[in-house]
């Protein structure tokens, strides 16, 4: 962000923090639809998606006054929209409930991973919703969020292997999807 950016974006935060609904709005169209993708790929589906993206921006709001750093709400409302997302998917028991016990996985080597650049967006996107929810989250946190496999391991409760052997199955998994 450039520096006039950054002011007009702490200004907004500040603003927002008492209560402006103006302020909040325009900090809701700055961070929509990045998170509306995170929402998207995470839970699959357009409409859960949109609820807990909205839900999401009711709770950033409701908590804003918890914000320390005001150049890190980027960051922040991208972790409350992330952690919505598992608990939603968390409270539909989609999430495997034996991702420890799926080491049966084959080992897929880590320098494959932009084989997936090869393939059309709308087909990755696709394959990725036909794989296991389990697979799709920690697909989402490690390959879109960026998160390492050891910070996935923290957030959803799991080994780091566990994490590890998740993203290789749903790589695999996305491959046999695409390749049909």
């Amino acid at each position: 962000m450039q520096s006039g950016e950054q002011s007009i974006h702490k200004y907004l935060i500040q603003r927002s923090k008492l209560g402006d609904r103006d302020a909040q709005n325009e900090l809701y169209k700055l961070y929509v639809d990045a998170m509306y993708n995170i929402c998207r790929r995470m839970m699959g589906d357009a409409e859960e998606a949109k609820d807990i993206l909205q839900d999401s921006f009711i709770d950033a709001f409701t908590k804003i006054d918890k914000l320390k750093n005001d150049i890190t709400f980027s960051a922040w409302i991208k972790r409350i929209v992330v952690n919505n997302c598992i608990n939603a998917l968390k409270k539909k028991k989609l999430l495997t409930s034996s991702i420890e016990d799926s080491f049966d996985v084959p080992d897929v080597n880590e320098a494959n991973d932009h084989e997936l650049d090869n393939y059309e967006i709308k087909r990755v996107l696709g394959a990725i919703d036909k794989i296991s929810e389990g697979c799709k989250v920690v697909l989402n946190l490690y390959l879109f969020e960026g998160y390492d496999h050891k910070e996935i391991g923290q957030i959803l409760n799991i080994s780091e292997s566990a994490s590890k052997a998740q993203y290789s199955k749903a790589k695999a998994k996305i491959r046999k999807v695409l390749n049909n």
